[in-house]
């Protein structure tokens, strides 16, 4: 029943089967067959010829268990007597999906309950397919064509051809058909798609009302993500993973030897003769195996099909693109491969903070007002970051580059909004390795390639502050901002930052007709017309300024399930009931960013004339929210911190990349770094270094 497309010379049409000379099988593999039937609950076809017209009728039955010589077998639905009456047995049909056997047994017994005989002592395989075909149960299926839909069930699969058994709807004709062009299958279970792509009706049987369907896919691969230029670096492991499954057409378990992995996915290999997937087709979960207590869970999609030559006999590659993974097993995987790649690189690898500390501080990231400003809190810092970093937490990933022990290079990310992850803390060591900032800037920016695509990585936007002074992050992530030219790819906003010291509020209180209240529906649109107009960035996508959800959002209480405090509140600073500016409170625990970025108060002034007693009004009443007695606050535009004398301590440059841009950004990277890649390591001297961030 199989049709075939796209293989080897030595293959037949249609059905699947080479048609060679009958191959004699002995009584005692038959017998070994016909109970294997039996134990699997099966059927075999018993076959009569009409005494008066010679047409052919088909029965099923199933054998009973078989001693050797009598074979017993009774109706699966018994037959009506005027049947029996006008036909005689012919012989029997045993097909096990690859290979069916022609008997022709001796004295046989037919009646109402079964049919009993003598087994023969040789029988023959009259037809071998090169691909199995494999029944399946509770598929349901459903094509359309030109707008006519039909409705059925999957009857069995083979990974080239799927055969189906549909019904007409009333006052609708399979007539309407055109066997020249493609129909739409859809596969599924239980409401849940496993399979939708274009087929050609191949073979086909119906009458009035029902039919069954033999439909070939048109294609053998297809592209699942949009083409990048940059893919995911494929890895051969000793000893290589398994693939486990169920499969979701048929039930049956699968285990299959994967050639090649990547972060984004993988492929497998399999015999012709068994193979059993084919492109399109979705596994809502399977399990790559390393191991008896290493295993990680993914859905997965195939997403092509090619052939080719084991050591022994044609086998089917298989490529899988992996469509949703846990991020905790996939960071397993990726700390996996990186290491495959550079011994020297770490995923989320377990810290000796003391020696995490020293680097900060001898490589000059933490320099001394940095140390100024958190010191009196290092106590909560230090719990921070122990947690961060030795227990895994799912909002949080650090990239390390280490040789013999040393830490050379590091960079973090940390998911501050739902979709959103703040990259932070990029230091490396100059003197002691060159390449060690470039080599953790290419494993982030390699991890955000491979899954950057999957949902629950919440991995729409990436965003970064760096100093304009600091030439590293101002070449990269600026430099390709503008080269770009589009932000809503990637935006650059310059901030003005600043301490705020508590105050008593009742001395700062907001004068009439000024008011600071929780923002409103309508000041979300005002604030998006402003930043389009002033910025067009990414600021409000990437923050999540879209509405005030009802309760706490996934992320908070990802937070807190963790042990760590999340919390954002949004006010308006109103005159006259209009709109002045938009005041954003993000509360966390201390720590998080060095430059306490993660626990601070953004400002955004919509109009240029707000007086500054009122923002800092503003700020007193909002720095009741933070439990310390400085509060750190960045202002957009910072031309207004300018023209209106408050107090400035730097200037920081806010970049917010949309990740279907990452593509573009290697290629840009690439261009950057292409001069460094032949340049020799320095020898270890000294403790010099030097930090790419603030």
């Amino acid at each position: 029943m199989d049709s075939l497309k796209n293989i080897p010379q030595n293959a037949s049409s249609a059905d699947g089967a080479c048609l060679d000379k009958p191959k004699s099988i002995c009584k005692e593999k038959l017998v070994n067959k016909l109970n294997f039937i039996n134990f699997s609950d099966r059927t075999i076809l018993v076959n009569f010829k009409h005494s008066k017209y010679a047409s052919t009728l088909s029965l099923q039955a199933k054998p009973l268990p078989c001693a050797g010589e009598r074979l017993e077998c009774v109706w699966s639905t018994p037959p009506a007597a005027e049947i029996l009456r006008t036909h005689t047995f012919l012989n029997l049909f045993i097909n096990d999906g690859h290979t069916c056997l022609l008997v022709n047994p001796k004295m046989v017994i037919v009646d109402e309950q079964g049919v009993c005989m003598l087994l023969p002592d040789e029988c023959h395989e009259i037809k071998s397919r090169i691909m199995d075909r494999h029944p399946c149960q509770g598929i349901q299926v459903q094509f359309s064509q030109n707008s006519a839909v039909y409705s059925g069930t999957l009857v069995d699969v083979s990974p080239v051809s799927v055969r189906t058994h549909v019904t007409a709807r009333p006052q609708q004709s399979f007539e309407w058909l055109n066997f020249a062009i493609p129909v739409n299958l859809q596969l599924y279970s239980e409401q849940e798609i496993l399979y939708s792509g274009e087929c050609t009706l191949v073979r086909k049987n119906f009458d009035q009302t029902t039919g069954f369907f033999v439909l070939t896919p048109v294609n053998t691969n297809f592209q699942r993500f949009k083409p990048k230029r940059y893919r995911s670096s494929r890895h051969r492991l000793t000893p290589s993973p398994n693939m486990v499954f169920i499969h979701p057409l048929t039930g049956k378990t699968v285990n299959l030897k994967i050639i090649d992995i990547s972060g984004s996915g993988f492929s497998v290999e399999e015999s012709m003769r068994g193979s059993m997937l084919f492109a399109g087709l979705l596994i809502p979960e399977l399990e790559l195996q390393f191991s008896h207590s290493c295993h990680m869970k993914c859905q997965a999609q195939v997403v092509h099909r090619t052939y080719g030559t084991g050591e022994n006999e044609d086998v089917v590659i298989y490529g899988l693109a992996i469509l949703n993974m846990d991020m905790n097993d996939h960071v397993s995987l990726m700390s996996l491969l990186h290491q495959t790649k550079n011994r020297d690189s770490y995923i989320d690898a377990a810290v000796d903070m003391d020696a995490l500390w020293s680097f900060f501080f001898d490589s000059g990231f933490i320099y001394p007002s940095k140390y100024a400003f958190f010191q009196s809190n290092k106590l909560e810092i230090k719990s921070t970051f122990e947690k961060l970093y030795n227990h895994n937490p799912s909002i949080a990933r650090h990239f390390i580059y280490q040789k013999k022990g040393n830490i050379l290079g590091h960079m973090a990310m940390l998911r501050f909004y739902e979709n959103s992850w703040l990259i932070h803390h990029h230091a490396a060591s100059k003197t002691e390795s060159m390449k060690a900032g470039l080599v953790v800037l290419k494993q982030i920016s390699s991890y955000l390639n491979d899954l950057y695509h999957l949902h629950s990585a919440h991995l729409n936007f990436i965003f970064y502050y760096f100093r304009p002074e600091n030439k590293f992050p101002n070449r990269i992530f600026g430099g390709f901002a503008k080269q770009l030219n589009d932000p809503q790819g990637c935006s650059l906003d310059t901030f003005a930052y600043f301490h705020y010291r508590k105050t008593v509020p009742s001395a700062t209180s907001l004068p009439a007709p000024w008011a600071l209240t929780e923002i409103r529906p309508e000041d979300y649109a005002e604030l998006k017309s402003y930043y389009g107009f002033t910025s067009g960035g990414l600021l409000m996508e990437a923050f999540d300024l879209h509405s005030a959800p009802a309760v706490p959002g996934e992320l908070a209480q990802e937070y807190q399930r963790l042990g760590f405090k999340k919390e954002k509140r949004l006010y308006s600073l109103l005159k006259d009931s209009e709109l002045k500016a938009i005041i954003i409170a993000d509360v966390t625990d201390i720590g998080f960013n060095m430059s306490n970025l993660t626990n601070c108060t953004t400002v955004i002034i919509l109009d240029e004339l707000t007086p500054r007693l009122c923002v800092e009004s503003a700020l007193a009443t909002v720095s009741e929210e933070y439990e310390h007695q400085e509060m750190p606050v960045l202002i957009y535009p910072a031309a207004y911190v300018d023209n209106n004398s408050l107090p400035i301590d730097k200037r920081y440059t806010l970049c917010i990349m949309n990740l279907q841009y990452t593509d573009l950004f290697l290629k840009f990277c690439d261009e950057i770094f292409q001069p460094l890649k032949n340049r020799p390591e320095p020898v270890m001297a000294g403790a010099a270094r030097k930090a790419f961030h603030v």
